[in-house]
C-alpha cells in the first residue's frame, strides 16, 4: 500500500505543466503506480480544460448550428481523403527496463526516452544519471543491494525520493513500491535495505553525511551529487 503521495500543489502544477522536467517525470511515474494520484490528475486536466474552453468561448464567436455541421463535414471528408489506411501500425513497446547487480526491473513509461547512459557506483550502491537539461537538479536512478545502506545524512537543499521496487527504511519509516518522499534540511536519516530496491531521485545540493569515514566526503560534496 502506497503511503506517501505528492501534495495536491504538486499535482496541480503538473497536471498545469508547470514543473521541471525532473519533477514531472516523478509525478508522471508515481501516477502510474497509484490509482488514487492518476484519479486525481485526471480530474484536474479535465476542470482545466474545460476551463480553458470556457475562456475561449468568451472571446470567440461561436458558429450557429449550420456553420458547426459545414465545418465537422469539412474536416471529416479531408480526414478521410488524406487518411492511408495501409500505413497505420500499431507503435512499438521501447525497451522499458533497465538491469543491474543481475536483477531486471521494469520502469514507469516515463522513463522510455530517459535511460541512454551507465550505471555508475561503490560496493552496493550504483546511480544512473538522467539527462533532464536542468543545470541545478540532479535526476537519477538509484540501486541499492540487498542489504546495503547508504551512510546518514542530512540535506544541504531538497531530496526527492520516489521507490520504484523493493523496500526500504530509515528511521521515520518503512517504505514500499510507489511511495513519493520529500526531504530537506530538516531531516537526517540512514536508508538501508534487506531486499534491495531502485529509486529515482533528485537532489538539488550535496548531501551532508554526519557519521564515521563518510564525512570525509563531505569536502567534495559538490562532485558527487
Amino acid at each position: 500500500m502506497i503511503n506517501y503521495h505528492p501534495d495536491q500543489h504538486l499535482l496541480s502544477l503538473h497536471a498545469k505543466g508547470e514543473l521541471p522536467l525532473s519533477m514531472s517525470i516523478a509525478i508522471s511515474a508515481h501516477a502510474e503506480l497509484c490509482h488514487h494520484c492518476q484519479q486525481q490528475l485526471d480530474q484536474m486536466t479535465i476542470a482545466l480544460s474545460e476551463q480553458e474552453f470556457e475562456q475561449q468561448q468568451t472571446v470567440a464567436k461561436q458558429p450557429d448550428d449550420a456553420d458547426l455541421s459545414a465545418l465537422l463535414s469539412q474536416f471529416m471528408s479531408s480526414t478521410l481523403d488524406n487518411l492511408d489506411i495501409e500505413s497505420i501500425q500499431q507503435p512499438q513497446d521501447a525497451d522499458n527496463t533497465v538491469t543491474i547487480q543481475g536483477q531486471q526491473y521494469a520502469l514507469p513509461r516515463v522513463f522510455r526516452k530517459q535511460i541512454n547512459a551507465s550505471w555508475q557506483g561503490i560496493g552496493k550502491v550504483s546511480r544512473l544519471r538522467l539527462d533532464t537539461g536542468e543545470p541545478q537538479a540532479r535526476a537519477s536512478l538509484l540501486h541499492i543491494a540487498a542489504n546495503g545502506e547508504i551512510p546518514e545524512h542530512t540535506h544541504k537543499g531538497a531530496e526527492l525520493t520516489l521507490l520504484l521496487a523493493g523496500e526500504f527504511s530509515d528511521c521515520y519509516n518503512t517504505y514500499k513500491p510507489g511511495d513519493f518522499m520529500l526531504l530537506d534540511q530538516a531531516h537526517q536519516h540512514s536508508p538501508k535495505t534487506t531486499e534491495g530496491c531502485l529509486c529515482y531521485t533528485i537532489v538539488d545540493a550535496p548531501l551532508y553525511f554526519t557519521k564515521g569515514f563518510s564525512k570525509l566526503l563531505n569536502p567534495i560534496g559538490d562532485l558527487l551529487y
